[in-house]
């Protein structure tokens, strides 16, 4: 486990593996933790470790903001304007 405490935002960070997450020493520890800096009134953030690939979940998180980014650059792009026929003239 691995603790952060940010006193300028009042923030601590509680970075946890998948074996701590469940250890009944370390969720003791923890309730201690949140009594600790609620007396502080600060935010305690707790983050564990994913199940999943780093590397391809990272993957698909660029190319989905990528694509999106492309998506609202299109959307705030100028429209083209097209030509305005006088009125009253028929082709």
């Amino acid at each position: 486990m691995e603790l952060k405490v940010h006193d300028n935002t009042k923030i601590v960070e509680v970075w946890m593996t998948n074996a701590e997450k469940n250890d009944p020493a370390v969720q003791a520890r923890m309730k201690e933790l949140y009594a600790k800096y609620k007396e502080k009134k600060y935010t305690v953030a707790v983050f564990h470790s994913g199940g999943g690939d780093l590397y391809q979940s990272t993957r698909d998180l660029l190319a989905y903001n990528k694509r999106k980014c492309a998506e609202l650059a299109a959307q705030r792009a100028p429209r083209a304007q097209m030509p305005r026929r006088a009125v009253g003239m028929d082709r």
